[in-house]
């Protein structure tokens, strides 16, 4: 692996721009159809790409798929679909500002999570980042106001999932390349979707064919350069960069959709994304052994 910091920020910053444009479309696009429908276009064609590219490698598709825990790939693929689905809705509903302060704290889950999952020791100090961050998202979706929102649920369980999805991934590379596990993401995710799709189907008009498109592009692309940034440099000084996710998102979530940032979705967005740098900060410190 290579150890390229400087390469490796500026490709995960990049891979968190794209994200955010294609939540950004995602919203768009899931206020005229069924987030299924676009979830089922977007999952075919990633899957299209991927079965295309594992064709090419040598050896080609049989190598490319081959699992040591096929279990697992088919469960992370359940997983992420299920998250992808979940994140789209939850933008059309509650706004991408609020959506991805809450998403944020998965990060802090996978902390706590790593304890008792991958048997990794966890100081007080990462213990109490996870408890200044969940202080953090109780504060942004503020249960005592009378506006309380059950869709709040939404992204809270998203991050849970997501976490599982993060802890799942590290087991299987204990087996697989990372290739292997992209190709069985992406694939799980279409065969998903071509199950339950179809059941929501909606004609797409001509004029958001086009977004329709960049939507494909930008999660492709994406998905490719967050593997790429991974390759480059380690996870954990990367780890801190994916929030400029959450300061893409919001910044299209205020000027183009109008979203409201409240007092309480600005404190609790800091605690979150604060706890979450220093835990990484800290799981770095740890690594490096000083």
């Amino acid at each position: 692996m290579k150890n390229d910091i400087r390469l490796g920020i500026v490709i995960m910053i990049f891979a968190t721009l794209l994200f955010a444009l294609m939540d950004g479309i995602s919203r768009y696009l899931a206020e005229t159809y069924n987030f299924m429908v676009i979830n089922m276009l977007r999952a075919w064609v990633l899957a299209f790409i991927v079965i295309i590219l594992s064709l090419r490698k040598n050896k080609g598709l049989k190598k490319v798929a081959r699992s040591g825990a096929i279990t697992l790939q088919i469960i992370r693929g359940i997983i992420l679909i299920t998250c992808v689905c979940i994140g789209v809705y939850s933008f059309t509903v509650l706004g991408l500002v609020t959506s991805h302060c809450i998403i944020s704290f998965y990060p802090l889950i996978v902390v706590a999570f790593s304890g008792p999952f991958l048997n990794e020791r966890i100081g007080w100090r990462r213990w109490v980042a996870v408890l200044m961050g969940f202080l953090g998202v109780i504060i942004i979706i503020n249960p005592l106001s009378f506006n309380f929102d059950l869709n709040i649920l939404l992204p809270i369980s998203l991050s849970f999932l997501l976490a599982t999805y993060t802890i799942l991934t590290r087991k299987v590379s204990e087996f697989d390349n990372s290739e292997t596990s992209f190709f069985w993401v992406a694939i799980i995710g279409c065969i998903v979707m071509s199950l339950l799709g179809p059941n929501f189907w909606e004609p797409i008009l001509f004029k958001d064919i086009g977004y329709l498109v960049l939507l494909c592009l930008l999660s492709t692309s994406g998905h490719f350069l967050f593997i790429k940034a991974l390759e480059t440099s380690q996870a954990s000084i990367l780890q801190p960069f994916t929030y400029f996710q959450l300061i893409f998102a919001s910044f299209i979530g205020i000027f183009i959709f109008d979203d409201k940032i409240t007092q309480s979705i600005l404190i609790g967005g800091f605690m979150v994304v604060g706890s979450g740098i220093f835990a990484s900060w800290r799981t770095h410190i740890i690594k490096k052994g000083l």
